[in-house]
């Protein structure tokens, strides 16, 4: 049998796993197996600062809630049509972590250039004894293989992502670091922008290079610039402080101004921290956090987001209610003064409006609604 055929046999069986996952169905524990041997394979190649090609789709916490993924698939895309990056928080809490976790990862073995998985701090074999995945896992199997097959698999997960963004123009510089050929050979401009990762800033890392050279293979730590990565928090408050959360840090509008600017970045992007408008804006707009998983908890009546970036780099949030809401379908488009004036340095490059969307089984028409003093 040739490599095509083994291949083709490959990917035929990987469907049908994400066919049945689709219905919500668990796979085998010796499907899980090969499938994260597989997955490993693949997460082994990639960097702790992994770059991303827009147009793409970001997306924050998912907690096991299976079926706002189904349907924040319906709405965003399926992938591979749509390109997704998942900033972590995939277990734990939500009813249905298996399914989860064991979709996102067929997904991203059978289409690894358009889906990204990073390391939420759930994705640790500590918090998944306490928070639901553990147990989980013995309900739906018996024991406890499948659960340490998936908790070793979260050590090779990248920690963080790096958006990038072709422009085509050719440029005069010595810097070949912001320069990459095109399918043509010409040299074009490479930009990086929009920074994603699960948690926040650590006050040990200063550049983006620094997180390259993690070794990243381990659980997560209690304190540590990794630690921090996936636990740290933008505050309200200037520089760093003593994180609620007894890990990782909050950080100030100074500390990610000076982080965006040492890195030649207009945005971080994160997830970690429920609010209830499925995303929200802080530092001025130098900070985004997304939120995915609608009515947290089933029981905290939270709306959810996707934020979606495209090849011109608008960017276009997603909001989305939980099951049980109303029907309806509203794009609401930002245009009060207030808003258009402090989103004014993101604005130069990114045109932004929100698509707030319910659960429909209607069909009804989207109806379009001017969104006079909304503030994100």
């Amino acid at each position: 049998m040739g490599m095509n055929s083994i291949t083709s046999e490959s990917n035929n069986d990987l469907d049908e796993q994400i066919s049945q996952l689709m219905q919500c169905k668990p796979l085998s524990e010796q499907q899980v197996r090969t499938l994260c041997e597989k997955a490993k394979e693949i997460l082994m190649e990639e960097s702790n600062v992994q770059p991303v090609k827009s147009p793409v789709t970001i997306c924050g916490d998912i907690h096991g809630q299976f079926h706002d993924l189904a349907e924040l698939f319906r709405i965003g895309g399926k992938c591979p049509d749509t390109n997704y990056l998942f900033m972590g928080d995939y277990v734990d809490r939500g009813y249905y972590s298996v399914e989860t976790v064991t979709l996102l990862v067929a997904l991203k073995v059978r289409y690894p250039q358009r889906i990204t998985i990073l390391r939420g701090n759930h994705e640790s074999r500590q918090i998944t004894q306490v928070y639901g995945f553990y147990d989980e896992c013995l309900r739906k199997y018996g024991n406890a293989n499948v659960w340490k097959i998936f908790t070793d698999l979260f050590d090779y997960f990248p920690l963080t992502a790096l958006l990038i963004h072709h422009d085509g123009e050719k440029i005069k510089t010595k810097s070949r670091s912001l320069m990459k050929a095109d399918p043509n050979g010409k040299l074009c401009r490479v930009e990086s922008e929009i920074f994603c990762l699960h948690g926040g800033l650590s006050p040990s890392i200063e550049t983006l290079d620094s997180i390259r050279n993690f070794d990243r293979v381990q659980e997560v730590p209690h304190e540590g610039p990794m630690c921090d990565l996936l636990w740290s928090d933008p505050d309200d408050r200037c520089g760093w402080g003593i994180s609620p959360r007894g890990a990782g840090y909050t950080f100030g509008q100074d500390i990610s101004e000076q982080f965006n600017h040492t890195n030649n970045l207009k945005l971080i992007a994160r997830a970690h921290q429920l609010v209830m408008d499925g995303f929200n804006w802080a530092h001025e707009q130098k900070v985004v956090t997304i939120f995915s998983a609608p009515n947290y908890c089933y029981r905290c009546g939270n709306m959810a987001s996707i934020l979606e970036v495209d090849d011109c780099k608008n960017h276009t949030f997603i909001q989305l209610l939980g099951e049980e809401s109303p029907t309806s379908r509203v794009e609401l488009r930002i245009t009060s003064y207030k808003v258009v004036e402090t989103l004014a340095v993101i604005l130069v490059t990114y045109s932004t409006h929100v698509l707030v969307v319910v659960q429909d089984d209607s069909g009804l028409e989207s109806t379009v609604l001017p969104s006079d003093g909304f503030v994100g």
